[in-house]
């Protein structure tokens, strides 16, 4: 993932991913730093999370996200099973906005048949 962060990435989205891999290292210590599709990712048993890039942001994608509670309907996206985060800068990695949707992530990982 370093790699790519240095090859792809400007300073603010290298910052913005910097800080989700320190975050998923507490949040999601059991999974692995992956490149899925050309882009950095995480996974348990299956993909978990993936980031991909864009001019103004860093999205965060959920694989299974759909199926997360979402309360404050924080989460965008309108297909079967991925829903997604905008994140701007490296302050938007924030424990009250991301822990939540992780540790959802993390479960239906682990519960996968």
């Amino acid at each position: 993932m370093d790699e790519y962060v240095a090859a792809h990435l400007d300073e603010g989205q290298a910052a913005i991913v910097q800080a989700l891999r320190a975050f998923m290292a507490i949040h999601a210590p059991d999974a692995r730093e992956v490149i899925s599709r050309g882009s950095p990712a995480w996974k348990g048993r299956q993909l978990i999370a993936i980031v991909s890039r864009s001019k103004t942001h860093i999205t965060l994608a959920f694989a299974r996200g759909a199926e997360f509670s979402d309360p404050e309907r924080r989460l965008e996206g309108i297909g079967k099973t991925t829903r997604h985060l905008k994140l701007k800068n490296a302050a938007d990695v924030d424990d009250a906005l991301l822990s939540g949707y992780v540790r959802q992530a993390v479960e239906l990982d682990l519960n996968e048949a």
